[in-house]
């Protein structure tokens, strides 16, 4: 029987290295991906109605140009998973921000509706591969660390998407929604500037055979945070076959694949909804949205005011994580269902005809819990799945959610002018199936290391260990 001081894996090391200076430089690092991506979709819901006005669009032009985003990035993101699983999750991440990048400025000098609608087309496709960059960052973390970090790197969501109404603010009213899109790219340029410095996950390095192209990855991250790295061998689970569709539909692994793909699609339909939901209802002014259900000129337009981007701003900051303290203490089911249940309660009183004031709060409240559980289901996800399809899993996952962005527009935009309280029910039934959802999936994740293979979760029996002595010498055994 083999000693567990004379060998140790991938989570020992981690374990042993601790959060420290390295993680903070991948969180800025992997934040200013999240940053870009926030603002590619926060100017969705700018872009809209002032496009609306100055190119005198009707309504289901507006809302195509929402979805054909979220149509790139709902074809895209499995393949980025694909691409990761395979290639490596430094890879994946760096060709869809480098993508992102050159479409975005390009989108700024689109010349007619038809190429801008392709071009915010082939953006999405590249911000399709953002969510990897989730996989990457907590393939780098210690169990204990894992979800409050992958909680707080949602805050460079929040970031961007209030820095996006910020710009907007500030760049609208003189130099127009061209700027806006060229300078939303900026956070997109530094990460590309600095990807060089990345490195590949030990993870991914030690499931493709390259074990000592992992420990020196690890070593390094050892002497940046003033750490010693465990004696002895690093135990490596070599496997051959990534990045397969089939393997996410085990039995071990079926139910989860397939309630998480309901509850991100919940999560994408119910968070850009209220987004959108946002500027569409401040528009209606007094009247409580009797001005979506009358009829409208196809011509007629509002373009949006300051007072608008200000009372934007002041629901985009409900983004910043809100349910940091539940998701270590209640567990990650319990955090996502109540995300949903609360944000299903401060839909309701939309229904009745409440003032400006009070629907700046109860939308600020209701985006708060919804953009909790977004935070909640992107560090559950990534703890369910093994290294070996976790960037597919991710990818998959993605792709539901961009299905349904690419519905909630023509609920929030053009069922909103026949019916208010349908476009509100079908929010709220749509929380509260996932809320349930949540609840019913089969595995907690609260304190459980990260699988590298199925074959070692299999192995482990499903505990929530980090290593034992039985994984060491079944290990030393396989090599």
């Amino acid at each position: 029987k083999v000693s567990l001081k004379q060998t140790y894996t991938v989570d020992d090391a981690l374990e042993a290295i601790g959060f420290g200076k390295f993680q903070w430089k991948i969180s800025l690092l992997t934040g200013l991906s999240w940053i870009g991506d926030a603002m590619e979709m926060m100017i969705l819901s700018i872009l809209g109605p002032q496009l609306h006005c100055e190119w005198m669009l009707p309504g289901y032009q507006v809302a195509l140009i929402t979805s054909v985003v979220f149509v790139g990035m709902g074809i895209s993101s499995p393949v980025w998973g694909n691409v990761s699983d395979r290639y490596g999750r430094k890879v994946g991440l760096t060709i869809c921000m480098c993508w992102s990048l050159y479409y975005g400025l390009l989108s700024a000098f689109t010349p007619v509706y038809s190429w801008l609608l392709v071009l915010r087309g082939l953006v999405g496709i590249g911000i399709g591969g953002a969510p990897q960059s989730v996989t990457l960052y907590s393939e780098f973390l210690p169990v204990k660390a894992r979800g409050i970090c992958i909680m707080l790197i949602a805050a460079f969501w929040a970031i961007g998407a209030v820095f996006e109404v910020l710009l907007a603010l500030w760049i609208m009213p003189t130099l127009g929604w061209r700027w806006l899109l060229g300078l939303s790219t900026i956070p997109m340029a530094i990460f590309v500037s600095f990807c060089f410095w990345l490195p590949e996950s030990p993870r991914f390095d030690v499931l493709t055979g390259k074990r000592e192209k992992a420990v020196a990855t690890l070593t390094r991250i050892a002497k940046e945070n003033g750490k010693a790295m465990p004696p002895g061998k690093m135990i490596a689970y070599k496997q051959n076959e990534r990045g397969r569709i089939k393997d996410l539909f085990t039995p071990q692994y079926c139910s989860s694949t397939l309630l998480l793909w309901f509850i991100w699609f919940a999560n994408a339909f119910s968070y850009y909804g209220i987004v959108l939901l946002t500027t569409e209802m401040f528009q209606a002014g007094d009247d409580c949205g009797k001005a979506k259900i009358e009829p409208s000129c196809r011509l007629e337009c509002k373009y949006l005011t300051s007072s608008d981007y200000k009372d934007l701003l002041w629901t985009t900051l409900s983004e910043f994580p809100v349910i940091l303290v539940a998701v270590e203490y209640i567990g990650r089911k319990k955090s996502m269902a109540l995300c949903f249940f609360m944000f299903s309660l401060f839909i309701l009183p939309l229904y009745a005809c409440i003032g400006r004031t009070a629907l700046t709060i109860f939308i600020f409240l209701a985006r708060a819990f919804i953009s909790g559980g977004y935070q909640v289901v992107f560090v559950y996800t990534p703890e369910v799945f093994p290294t070996e399809n976790r960037a597919l899993a991710m990818g998959t996952c993605s792709a539901m959610a961009k299905l349904g962005a690419l519905i909630t527009p023509f609920v929030a935009q053009v069922m909103l002018r026949t019916s208010v309280n349908l476009t509100l029910t079908m929010y709220c039934g749509c929380s509260v199936l996932a809320g349930v959802a949540s609840l019913i999936l089969p595995i907690e994740t609260l304190g459980r290391g990260l699988q590298e293979s199925r074959f070692h979760q299999e192995d482990e029996g499903q505990t929530t260990t980090n290593s034992s002595s039985n994984d060491a010498t079944h290990s030393a055994e396989q090599q």
